[in-house]
């Protein structure tokens, strides 16, 4: 296949923007962080699948996850004290694509305790999550427990989560909010943000769902349908590749967009959290 080669590249390529991302000590962290993002995407979604002079990269890039995993990727190197100050005074938090609590049911009566349990989880692109560990036995009128008869399982509650679209439409919002609302029903202290690249739909308020906030990461509309249509072959993302390469570089990865994302971090992980009686009773509420 003639792209193998590109391939190759890239991999050298995405080596070396993992290095990079972890080698940086600059002043303006996150700066250069979405400097080095854009970057790496630019490289992967115009030279290495737009420029493709074959068509099954860009036809099956969302099953390859050549370009819509890099931010699931990249989100996990702003969990950072020098980003988050707070989060040196937490401990035992992992960050990353978890799959976290999302309710706890209860079988028929009849059921043993180790089968009458079950635990619900949901997969998240980007939380910030700690493990924990459930038992559950039966006991009996004399508040002895059945210890022979036990459900446990380990699992990890998200106090910070953020699905990651390309392009955002209606369907994955609606979606999202019933995601959100299950996370929020479990863990009502939690955050959830829904971040996309652009935006495939009309802005719907979020103070009606459990969404915190939207973030459009280029600050952009996706380019019209009709245009689209004739990126599917090689002929047709020749003749568009300057439009195609303007938009992008026109409308990069923002700045703004992952401040707003650290933001939320910061207030899930607060770098002050003095929450005893007498510092709520002198700032007079609570």
């Amino acid at each position: 296949m003639s792209d193998k080669s590109k391939v190759c590249a890239a991999i050298e390529f995405y080596e070396q923007w993992l290095h990079d991302l972890s080698s940086l000590k600059s002043e303006d962290l996150l700066i250069d962080m979405v400097k080095k993002l854009n970057e790496y995407k630019n490289y992967i979604d115009i030279e290495l699948i737009f420029k493709s002079e074959n068509d099954f990269l860009y036809r099956q890039n969302g099953q390859l996850k050549l370009s819509n995993s890099i931010l699931e990727e990249f989100l996990p190197f702003l969990f950072d004290p020098r980003l988050i100050p707070g989060l040196k005074n937490f401990k035992n938090l992992r960050s990353g694509s978890i799959s976290s609590f999302s309710g706890l049911s209860f079988g028929p009566v009849y059921l043993p305790t180790s089968q009458k349990v079950s635990l619900k989880v949901k997969d998240q692109d980007f939380s910030v999550a700690q493990k924990h560990r459930i038992q559950i036995c039966s006991v009996d009128e004399n508040d002895k427990s059945t210890t022979n008869d036990l459900f446990s399982s380990d699992f990890y509650i998200s106090y910070f989560a953020a699905e990651i679209k390309t392009n955002l439409d209606k369907t994955m919002f609606q979606e999202a909010s019933q995601t959100a609302a299950e996370l929020k029903t479990s863990i009502p202290s939690s955050k959830y943000i829904l971040a996309c690249e652009f935006l495939d739909m009309t802005p719907i308020s979020t103070k009606l769902t459990a969404i915190d906030e939207v973030i459009i990461l280029r600050k952009t509309k996706r380019i019209s349908s009709y245009k689209r249509s004739d990126f599917s072959t090689y002929s047709g993302r020749q003749s568009a590749l300057n439009l195609y390469q303007d938009f992008i570089e026109q409308n990069p990865l923002s700045v703004d967009g992952f401040e707003r994302i650290l933001i939320h971090l910061r207030q899930v992980f607060p770098e002050q959290n003095n929450e005893s009686i007498d510092a709520i009773l002198n700032r007079g509420y609570f």
